[in-house]
């Protein structure tokens, strides 16, 4: 009798250790979802997490889908620390689909600049004139040599914005002192392509391919619409990837895209005190006031209300959107149509949109 029982306490306790060593190996394979996380370069492969795993909202998720595909949505993505955690296409639309970043690329440019600026090509305090040379507008000489590539970053240049894309020195005409006025103007802007192309010495699209697109595993190309303004071209999933290098301060992985650290605090944060929602070619949010494209209103209010103080976004025509919230390890991707107001920029579909997301999120 007592030989029995001897045995069945063996076999309970045998038991109980084999069930431990499960669980704990259980454990071990289970990925951490808190963890940053980084796709693979040259792979469709990319980690998911579900909005339960999350402890999200998961019945307000469906309204979410339902707002934006009722507002010609092409491709909607949040990632959660580098996994994606919604991922919706339209009809007739895929992850390989591509689709124009409109103004939303202004930001792929300025981390350009940034890189050209570490690698000594250039620095942001000197004469635009230096790379395009003199007469690069038609404003006299002593107008013209106060614009320093740092204005053509922060839409501080003072040419007329009312000129539109037209980037011939006839189109450039003076309307203030660089740095006296916020405009938002495509022209000095793309012009910043070209500062880069002279000042590396190579063609601005070979380098931003070698320096940026390919070591992060982007895909996409620039387009020029008018023969003048440079449009980006990708799927949805080469946005987010570039949303996650910047939500780590230009690091992918174990490798540095972007060193300079003082350039990426700069271009993520109030460059100017003229319009305080805007970096180098970055939206902020947040702050005390903000301007909008075609117009020299300041607003007494952040940009989008309903937003974390803490995102920074790329944004363009017919609301194509790069929200980044650094707080929450947070990259989310709009493209697509126009969403019932024309803008360049900012509108009032942000607030909208981030209405829905916070269902789902908080």
């Amino acid at each position: 009798m007592k030989s029995n029982l001897i045995l069945l306490v063996l076999a309970a306790a045998v038991a109980a250790m084999g069930c431990s060593t499960d669980s704990e190996n259980t454990e071990e394979n289970t990925p951490d979802m808190t963890s940053a996380y980084y796709p693979p370069i040259g792979s469709d492969d990319w980690e998911t997490v579900s909005v339960t795993e999350l402890g999200w909202n998961e019945e307000a998720l469906q309204p979410l889908l339902d707002y934006v595909a009722s507002k010609d949505t092409k491709a909607f993505l949040i990632l959660k620390n580098g996994r994606i955690a919604v991922e919706w296409y339209g009809q007739d639309f895929t992850k390989d689909t591509p689709w124009y970043w409109a103004s939303a690329g202004k930001t792929l440019t300025a981390f350009t600049t940034g890189i050209a600026k570490e690698e000594g090509f250039l620095q942001v305090t000197a004469k635009t004139s230096t790379y395009l040379g003199d007469g690069w507008t038609s404003i006299p000489k002593e107008k013209e040599d106060l614009i320093l590539v740092r204005h053509q970053l922060t839409m501080t240049t003072g040419l007329d914005d009312t000129r539109g894309d037209c980037k011939t020195p006839d189109c450039l005409v003076y309307i203030a002192d660089a740095g006296t006025r916020w405009g938002y103007h495509n022209a000095p802007y793309t012009l910043l392509q070209d500062v880069i192309a002279n000042a590396t010495n190579t063609d601005f699209e070979s380098y931003y391919n070698t320096k940026l697109r390919n070591r992060i595993g982007m895909t996409g190309q620039w387009l020029s619409t008018n023969g003048s303004n440079n449009v980006y071209w990708s799927n949805a999933r080469s946005m987010a990837r570039f949303g996650l290098l910047n939500l780590h301060d230009g690091v992918w992985e174990d490798t540095t895209i972007l060193g300079d650290a003082d350039f990426m605090e700069e271009m993520k944060n109030s460059s100017q005190e003229l319009n305080k929602s805007y970096g180098y070619l970055w939206w902020l949010n947040g702050k005390e006031s903000a301007m909008v494209p075609k117009s020299q209103v300041v607003f007494n209010r952040k940009l989008i209300p309903s937003a974390p103080d803490d995102l920074y976004a790329g944004l363009g025509k017919n609301d194509q959107k790069l929200y980044l919230v650094p707080g929450q390890d947070l990259v989310i991707v709009r493209m697509g149509e126009e969403t019932g107001i024309a803008t360049l920029g900012p509108s009032s579909f942000d607030d909208e949109l981030w209405g829905f997301i916070n269902n789902v999120i908080n």
